[in-house]
């Protein structure tokens, strides 16, 4: 257990929940103790499997991004770069939004459990920003390069149907996503752990070293875009929920 974390075991499944409810924005130190847990459950040899949850309304409405420069955001994506290479399956359960970097947080998951209102969102764009978290390479592995363009361009919302059509979600929650997200896990974790885990090693084998060569990419773009009017007026809009009037400065 940490500030933001805490960490339990269900038989062979290890649950993984983000404790900053009720909309877990994240910061480079909940990222450090998220790969912590993670590392700890790959050294658990009865553990087959995670369910990386979270409290509140959802499952995690982004960075918290106060106070941020081109120092702190590379140290909080070399925390993200962690929960690549880890050895566990691991499926998220999203409840609520997962707005930008909460996208990016969930699309570390092997597998994405959406409950009937979730809204997944990578909404960099409308608020003057370049994504991160390694999303250039997660979310068109995800869902395509070309509907990757359309939700990176656009930054509009997919709710859980559509989520589920274009391969974001995984599965619909019909019922408590966590108990959804919890079914899923055991049905991996029924399979042969070392089989699995070797299966999870080949099939994301490249994920990782491009997930990092991503990181510093997106964090040179985002570090660029730091001073801008732009940034300053989607954050603006953001907040008084409007719609920015961009100006291209």
């Amino acid at each position: 257990m940490t500030d933001n974390t805490t960490l339990r075991r269900e038989g062979h499944v290890a649950v993984l929940e983000v404790t900053r409810g009720p909309h877990n924005f994240f910061d480079e130190q909940t990222l450090v103790d998220i790969g912590d847990a993670l590392v700890e459950v790959d050294a658990d040899s009865e553990a087959r499997a995670v369910v990386l949850c979270s409290e509140g309304k959802n499952f995690c409405a982004g960075a918290d991004l106060r106070g941020i420069d081109e120092h702190s955001l590379r140290r909080v994506y070399r925390a993200a770069a962690r929960l690549f290479t880890t050895r566990t399956p691991i499926v998220a359960a999203v409840q609520g939004s997962a707005v930008g970097g909460g996208l990016g947080l969930a699309l570390a998951a092997d597998f994405r459990v959406v409950d009937t209102n979730a809204r997944l969102t990578a909404n960099f764009a409308r608020i003057g920003f370049h994504h991160g978290f390694g999303i250039s390479v997660t979310l068109p592995r995800v869902v395509g390069s070309q509907k990757a363009l359309d939700l990176l361009y656009t930054g509009r919302n997919v709710f859980a149907e559509e989520a589920a059509a274009i391969g974001l979600a995984d599965r619909v929650a019909d019922g408590d996503v966590r108990d959804a997200a919890l079914a899923l896990a055991r049905e991996i974790a029924a399979s042969a752990p070392l089989a699995v885990r070797a299966i999870r090693s080949t099939l994301r084998r490249s994920v990782a070293a491009q997930v990092v060569e991503a990181l510093d990419e997106e964090a040179t773009a985002q570090t660029a875009l730091l001073g801008t009017a732009d940034l300053a007026e989607g954050i603006d809009a953001a907040i008084a929920k409007r719609d920015p009037q961009f100006i291209g400065a």
